[in-house]
């Protein structure tokens, strides 16, 4: 997914609030989702929940800059996936900015619970 950095997303000096990324990194896997048309957002149905994140800030982006998500899944168990993350500086040589490992847990009735098949399909065929 590659999108660029607006005022919003800066402090006042013009460079990437450092919660951002965290949100970026949401709407890049969001987005994989989508473009699947796969609805992991009906708390019925079940939904992932964010359990851990372990984020390494390497550099910082400024306004304007174009960025690029890379996700990868690590890990696929019973209940949770964890998924990598990597946020890129898209110039003449891209540059590693952000990079997280993000565990997400399966819950489904306000319970954690196995992942569907169907689900670890996905997983394991999309990232």
């Amino acid at each position: 997914m590659k999108f660029r950095v607006y005022y919003e997303d800066t402090d006042a000096m013009g460079v990437v609030y450092h919660c951002n990324y965290l949100k970026f990194c949401e709407r890049a896997r969001s987005e994989i989702f989508f473009s699947k048309d796969i609805n992991i957002f009906d708390k019925d149905k079940g939904n992932f929940m964010l359990v851990k994140a372990k984020c390494d800030f390497l550099k910082s982006a400024k306004l304007g800059d174009i960025l690029e998500i890379k996700s990868h899944l690590l890990t696929c168990k019973g209940a949770s996936v964890v998924i990598l993350q990597e946020i890129f500086l898209k110039s003449n040589i891209d540059t590693l900015i952000f990079k997280a490992e993000f565990t997400l847990a399966y819950v489904k009735n306000n319970k954690i619970t196995r992942i569907n098949d169907d689900l670890k399909k996905f997983f394991l065929n999309c990232f």
